[in-house]
């Protein structure tokens, strides 16, 4: 069965994360995806270790274990198109792509006639996708804009870590580079948006993603809890703003999180807790009730929690049908049996190491489910092939191209 997409064909010029992202989410759904990398030294994140995937005997092999994260269902095609040359390859196969992504600096592909316009001139139904820091316009489009930065511009850090009247308090980053997946997930259904359009008009266009975009849009009910009262929330740790107990909690044995999101999951919390009483006082009884006097009710249930381990603790609880879990480590991540049974992990054949694993994709389609055709390519493994297949060029051309630099 082809997959959704197997009728496109996507070139990849981004590195790092954001836009391979979006690249292999695309390549997962069976758009055949061309990385174009530079000579030698190809996309930074092939660097970006330790860790690197090892091979058969133990040893590390040239891939990085952050580039092995984002660029699976992909060729890699090197190809310097600071070079005429390159320039010409990268035209004539924008001729034959249906999507371009880029996430070079605003203006950083005009100076080599591949900027939308010039490009969109060659084929008005490209749909060009360009992810920045900033955007095209504003103060700030110029700058250079990273993950981690944009989480502290963008507000995220001012809400994530310890309250100030805790201990260890300060701001702390999300342990995965958030704003970078984010914004690969919005670029991806921008994408399949302009994708969709084209189909109705037969005219491509210009899709533009901002990481500070995607950040300040993601601050979602945060967001609108300023916007509402004019008053910045402050960071709270694991606390929840909006919902109480919703949180992390002490056990025998380590810790349990508590998500009990409305009056009845309380009422059944407080019955297993053996405080049933807690249900019908009016400092509890209702959501609303439990937000204002949260620091009444919070350590009460802590003085509790710490009588049974978490494991007993979560057997109880999702028994009586109230929200829990505990606090996994990636290794109990990829040991746990629900996750095993939904497939999380999938082995891929590669050719330093026999095989790479992966994270599949969590995206299920009944008629034409995800395919995982290509572990992420090794340096330029597919150059000859696109050249010679989609451009058209020799081998004797090729070897030339070889020969100076340009692949």
């Amino acid at each position: 069965m082809p997959g959704a997409l197997s009728h496109i064909r996507v070139l990849d010029l981004s590195r790092v994360l954001a836009g391979p992202w979006s690249g292999q989410i695309l390549g997962d759904l069976g758009a055949e995806v061309i990385k174009v990398e530079r000579p030698g030294t190809g996309d930074d994140t092939r660097h970006w270790g330790p860790p690197y995937l090892k091979d058969q005997e133990g040893e590390n092999t040239s891939e990085a274990a952050y580039y092995l994260s984002a660029n699976r269902n992909k060729q890699s095609l090197t190809l310097d198109f600071t070079q005429p040359e390159g320039q010409r390859i990268i035209r004539e196969l924008v001729s034959r792509c249906d999507v371009l992504l880029e996430n070079f600096k605003v203006g950083g592909l005009a100076a080599y006639g591949l900027d939308y316009e010039s490009l969109k001139a060659i084929n008005p139904k490209l749909i060009y996708c360009s992810i920045t820091g900033f955007g095209s316009d504003g103060p700030y489009a110029q700058r250079a804009g990273y993950d981690f930065m944009i989480q502290g511009l963008g507000g995220l850090m001012s809400l994530t870590g310890r309250a100030e009247d805790e201990e260890g308090a300060g701001p702390v980053k999300v342990g995965v580079a958030l704003t970078d997946i984010l914004t690969g997930l919005y670029a991806t259904v921008g994408v399949l948006a302009a994708l969709n359009h084209r189909e109705q008009s037969g005219v491509g266009q210009h899709v533009e993603l901002a990481l500070l975009d995607v950040q300040v849009a993601c601050l979602a009910n945060q967001a609108m809890n300023y916007l509402t009262t004019g008053v910045a929330p402050k960071r709270m740790g694991n606390a929840h703003p909006n919902i109480v107990p919703y949180q992390d909690f002490p056990t025998a044995d380590g810790d349990i999180i508590l998500t009990i999101g409305n009056d009845g999951q309380f009422r059944k919390f407080a019955e297993v807790a053996g405080h049933p009483e807690w249900a019908t006082d009016p400092r509890f009884a209702s959501n609303k009730a439990r937000v204002a006097h949260r620091k009444e009710l919070v350590p009460m249930i802590r003085q509790v929690t710490v009588f049974r381990t978490t494991p007993e603790w979560v057997a109880v609880l999702e028994e009586a049908g109230v929200p829990c879990g505990p606090i996994n480590d990636l290794a109990q991540v990829f040991a746990d049996p629900h996750v095993q049974a939904r497939g999380l992990r999938v082995d891929m054949s590669h050719p330093l190491a026999g095989s790479v694993p992966q994270v599949a994709s969590p995206i299920r389609l009944s008629e034409t489910p995800v395919e995982y055709r290509k572990a992420p390519p090794l340096l330029g493994e597919h150059s000859e092939a696109v050249l010679q297949q989609l451009v058209g060029l020799s081998f004797e051309k090729i070897l030339s191209l070889r020969q100076s630099g340009v692949v």
